[in-house]
């Protein structure tokens, strides 16, 4: 019941923050499968043009740093969002319709990982991060770089792992040469450590611009650090 009621409460949290996102996608983490294989995230928000509710939700191939197959679902309301009321009800659709694909891959909304850092909203954005994890012993340096042109924008990691014995292990994430359309910018929004303590989830804040305006959406990368 305990269980339950916590996530109830989250729901409600993100519903509150929801109605004042405007085009600003709210994340959700749906959580892992119980192997940590699999991670499933959903984002969801209003459309600047016409205020239409819209959602998508993705279960993630951890090891792979791929989308697991015919995990992607993506819903938008045929009618506007009434003034002051939350598009929580697009993402339900998804999930709804999803259902038996999260089933075939287990995830377990319960099981979300450790949230290792998150970059609070309205604080500034650093492209370089340093922090120990005291459970594990880890002390872990990340660096993102990125560039950006007319055509679009491009990331990459670097993330050192040092283990409690000293040992260090260096893995690059992302790709540089991959200029994505209308992204002006990156930031790293949160990282999770999986179930198992075995991968990194990077969760990465786009910062999209469209004929309708400015946007934010949000992707994920995954490493594994053992």
């Amino acid at each position: 019941m305990a269980k339950r009621f916590a996530l109830v409460w989250a729901l409600f949290v993100t519903m509150s923050l929801a109605a004042f996102a405007g085009d600003v996608a709210q994340f959700v983490n749906l959580g892992f499968s119980p192997d940590s294989r699999y991670f499933m995230f959903g984002q969801f928000g209003i459309r600047e043009k016409g205020s239409a509710a819209w959602a998508s939700s993705f279960i993630v191939d951890v090891p792979a740093n791929a989308f697991a197959p015919k995990a992607v679902r993506q819903f938008t309301s045929s009618n506007p969002v009434e003034p002051g009321a939350s598009p929580i009800g697009a993402l339900l659709n998804v999930l709804s319709e999803g259902a038996a694909v999260q089933k075939s891959f287990h995830i377990d909304h319960l099981l979300s990982g450790r949230l290792l850092y998150i970059l609070v909203d309205g604080a500034p954005a650093s492209d370089a991060l340093e922090f120990r994890d005291f459970p594990s012993g880890r002390t872990y340096r990340i660096t993102m770089t990125q560039a950006a042109t007319d055509a679009g924008a491009s990331f990459g990691l670097s993330i050192s792992v040092t283990e409690k014995d000293g040992a260090v292990k260096t893995i690059s994430a992302g790709n540089p040469a991959l200029k994505r359309a209308g992204v002006k910018a990156y930031h790293i929004k949160q990282i999770i450590l999986a179930p198992d303590g075995t991968s990194l989830v990077f969760l990465v804040q786009k910062e999209e611009q469209d004929t309708t305006g400015y946007n934010i959406r949000y992707m994920i990368e995954t490493v594994r650090v053992k």
